[in-house]
């Protein structure tokens, strides 16, 4: 009974925390999101108040939170248009891997940490935060934008590339050569294909199957269909995001449209949460002496984001403010890079504080760089404004013409 009634005391003090910042973060114009995560820094590990009751219930609800996350951006899309990216948007995924994996690499070489460790920490600063970006295009109402597909695109490439990444990489944590990974390695990819073929095979029968007419259902419904495929698809090595993408870019027209109606607000309710969650499991202590490089490395690889979105938006089409605005939305690190850090430190300690760090510091700056990337960009490189082209005479010389009139 005394378990409940902390558990009842900490969620109500969580949520009414959450919905007190949601407030002034709108009241100033600016994302609730670096807000969640210093909250859920002070009351977590090391924190003013650690929290201890509700522990087990955040992460849950953390986890739920990205799979929802991702649930509403896969349905804001159907699978033709998924595949369409796909295939025009690759060599912006190969431009991505090469510019935001080799700067975590050489920084891990740097520090001394090993190749295995280079690995891991290329795996960190190589992926943006899709529950990030997701919740921060939503914030700023640019989900309808041009330049949103093409966020879309290098996304789903560097969600799918982990289906790849994570099996080589926990091979190489566990001593394995390659080879040794092959058959989870062919598990993942066959799990993916196959979810992508029923999308685009079958899409429309699925969404008929779950369509109903009564809200609940359809709530009750989508949301389980959700949960069971991303549960499966970590079964299978394969993200639960991924699935929970995957699940809403299988359903469309009408169903989309309600499912999407129906689950927003448990979305902003679970998202919050997950961001919460990201704060607490983080002690402050171990941060300090980790700020310096991991700062130098955020900056680093902020500038290389940006340049990321910028190249892929232009190769679609888009227009200069949009290929920023592409860019300073790709900034965000999140839930993968901790996930890789995670697996890491058993091998390497040290990439732990560092990761956590980084990703602190970029998750706090993506909202930033979303919103004001491209305002900032258009101030610094508007013309200068034309000077007049005749200026009126001096004195003297209106005097000598006078004289010689």
């Amino acid at each position: 009974m005394h378990d409940m009634t902390a558990l009842l005391i900490e969620l109500g003090a969580i949520i009414l925390g959450l919905g007190l910042l949601g407030r002034l973060a709108g009241r100033v114009g600016f994302s609730p999101i670096p807000l969640y995560l210093l909250a859920g820094l002070a009351f977590g590990q090391g924190g003013v108040i650690p929290l201890r009751a509700s522990e087990s219930f955040v992460a849950t609800g953390a986890e739920i939170g990205v799979i929802l996350l991702l649930l509403l951006l896969g349905l804001e899309y159907s699978a033709s248009e998924l595949v369409t990216s796909l295939k025009t948007q690759y060599p912006s995924g190969a431009v991505d891997f090469a510019l935001n994996a080799v700067p975590g690499a050489v920084a891990a070489l740097l520090l001394g940490w090993g190749p295995i460790a280079a690995v891991a920490l290329a795996g960190v600063t190589w992926i943006s935060s899709s529950g990030v970006i997701a919740k921060v295009l939503g914030d700023l109402g640019r989900l309808g934008n041009r330049e949103t597909p093409v966020l879309l695109g290098v996304l789903v490439m560097e969600d799918l590339a982990m289906a790849v990444y994570l099996p080589i990489l926990t091979a190489l944590l566990a001593g394995f050569s390659l080879a040794g990974s092959s058959l989870t390695l062919l598990i993942s990819l066959g799990t993916v294909a196959a979810v992508l073929f029923v999308a685009l095979r079958y899409g429309h029968h699925i969404s008929r199957a779950v369509s109903s007419d009564n809200a609940e259902l359809l709530l009750l419904v989508v949301l389980g269909l959700t949960l069971l495929v991303a549960g499966v698809a970590q079964q299978l090595q394969v993200s639960a995001a991924v699935g929970a993408f995957l699940v809403g870019i299988a359903l469309s027209g009408e169903v989309a449209e309600g499912a999407s109606s129906l689950l927003t607000p448990l979305r902003d309710l679970f998202a919050a949460v997950f961001f919460v969650f990201f704060g607490l499991s983080t002690n402050p202590a171990d941060m300090p002496p980790v700020l310096l490089p991991a700062f130098l490395l955020a900056v680093v690889t902020a500038g290389t984001k940006i340049a990321t979105g910028w190249y892929a938006a232009r190769r679609a089409g888009i227009r200069r403010a949009g290929r920023w605005r592409a860019g300073g939305a790709l900034v965000a690190r999140g839930e993968f890079s901790i996930v890789i850090a995670g697996l890491a430190v058993g091998t390497e300690p040290r990439i732990g504080p560092l990761a956590t760090a980084y990703v602190l510091i970029l998750v706090i700056m993506g909202p930033l760089t979303a919103r004001w990337t491209e305002p900032v960009v258009r101030r610094l490189t508007r013309p200068a404004p034309k000077a007049e082209q005749q200026e009126s005479p001096r004195p003297a010389e209106a005097e000598g013409v006078s004289a010689s009139q």
